[in-house]
């Protein structure tokens, strides 16, 4: 199907959205959008409904869509029936194939130019087209979009199940049938009545030995990913003119981000690396497996526990200084049934990571298929009139 080619210019015209009104009290129902989309209400709206508002500032380029008159913030493009004579709804579509996201020509302000956009040929089909368009797009989205949304939940439900197996493995065991007893230890509760419980000061020594060269393996500590590698990893952040100085970390070795703990930030050392000279490195005693230590240190609950013994005036700068990670409570199995505990959940995170790439693998073919169906049918590949009486014939923006 060929539809002539007209830059966009000819088809829409993007309006600039307003600063939210300072003498006005910021509550109503009329939804205010900013570029990532809908983010606070307002008394009055300053477009039509409904109404397309694009992304100029922050998440430039990202499409949105109101069915009511909104309130379009001054970091936004808006359109609505005042700017173009066209369908919006298929408009809507559209705008999503053009990658408004990937140029600006403004370095210190990431943004999308209204010209460059403008400048875009974009296929325009008769109006009939353009509301079957998107009555296809509408339904047919719509069905891959609930397909995601189950996939969203499985993967949400595998780390929930992750974090399960995990919890209940380093502070109960792996006998679901063990006796229990009171650890005396509120973020423990009841442990297996044959394990110990120690201040970590009798389990852990500090290690504060400086890196003389700074040429060793940079190590990152993160509430995400635990102790890794920089160079696994893709980061943006300042480096030191030189590394001399930093702390050394030996393999196993438990590295605490003194500032970010209260959030999990910490772990045990992969490899022989270095790390901040801000952080604190300590050395695992005889009794420990680190690999245990690892699993236990970032449960949600450990990092609830260490915020107790951190200083610091608000909650978000709290600093777990060692003189406070040493008055923390752990429990200590014998190491065989460390080594039992580590291996078995080796075993079973490997089977829900398994679950969890297949899930983020259909999730990944599921967005290229819709893009791919947006793509086809705005440009008249595909050939949706054949179809569409299956959609109910309605009318669309």
């Amino acid at each position: 199907m060929k539809w002539p080619l007209l830059q966009l210019k000819h088809v829409a015209r993007f309006g600039y959205g307003d600063s939210l009104p300072t003498d006005e009290v910021q509550s109503g129902l009329v939804s205010v959008f900013g570029s990532n989309g809908p983010y606070g209400t307002l008394g009055r709206a300053n477009t039509l409904g409904p109404a397309i508002v694009v992304g100029r500032k922050g998440s430039y380029g990202k499409v949105n869509w109101s069915d009511e008159p909104c309130f379009a913030s001054d970091t936004t493009f808006y359109i609505d029936a005042s700017t173009t004579l066209h369908s919006l709804r298929w408009l809507y579509w559209l705008l999503q194939t053009l990658r408004l996201d990937q140029g600006s020509d403004e370095a210190a302000v990431p943004g999308l130019n209204r010209e460059e956009a403008y400048a875009r040929r974009v296929p325009l089909p008769p109006p009939n087209a353009q509301k079957t368009i998107a009555r296809f797009l509408d339904f047919e989205t719509h069905k891959l979009d609930s397909l995601l949304a189950a996939s969203q939940r499985v993967l949400d439900l595998l780390a929930e199940k992750r974090k399960a197996i995990i919890a209940t493995a380093v502070t109960r065991g792996l006998d679901p049938k063990v006796k229990l007893r009171d650890s005396g230890v509120p973020w423990l509760s009841e442990i297996p009545a044959h394990w110990e419980i120690e201040r970590a000061r009798w389990l852990f020594r500090e290690r504060d030995v400086r890196s003389t060269t700074g040429d060793e393996e940079m190590l990152t500590v993160s509430h995400l990913t635990g102790v890794t590698p920089r160079s696994e990893k893709e980061v943006n952040m300042f480096e030191a003119e030189t590394n001399e100085g930093y702390k050394l970390c030996e393999p196993g070795d438990l590295v605490i981000n003194t500032l970010w703990a209260w959030m999990g930030a910490m772990g045990t050392a992969p490899v022989k690396g270095i790390v901040s000279p801000a952080y604190n490195v300590y050395e695992p005693g005889p009794r420990l497996t680190p690999a245990y230590i690892d699993a236990l240190v970032r449960l949600p609950a450990f990092a609830q526990e260490v915020t107790r013994y951190s200083k610091g005036v608000w909650s978000s700068r709290l600093r777990l200084y060692p003189e406070g990670f040493f008055e923390v409570y752990l429990p200590v199995p014998q190491q065989g049934e460390q080594r039992a505990i580590v291996a078995h959940i080796a075993r079973e995170t490997a089977k829900l990571d398994a679950v969890r790439a297949a899930t983020e693998r259909t999730i990944a073919l599921l967005k290229e298929r819709r893009s791919a169906l947006i793509a086809a049918a705005v440009t008249g590949q595909l050939d949706v009139a054949a179809v569409d009486g299956a959609y109910g014939g309605a009318d669309a923006y």
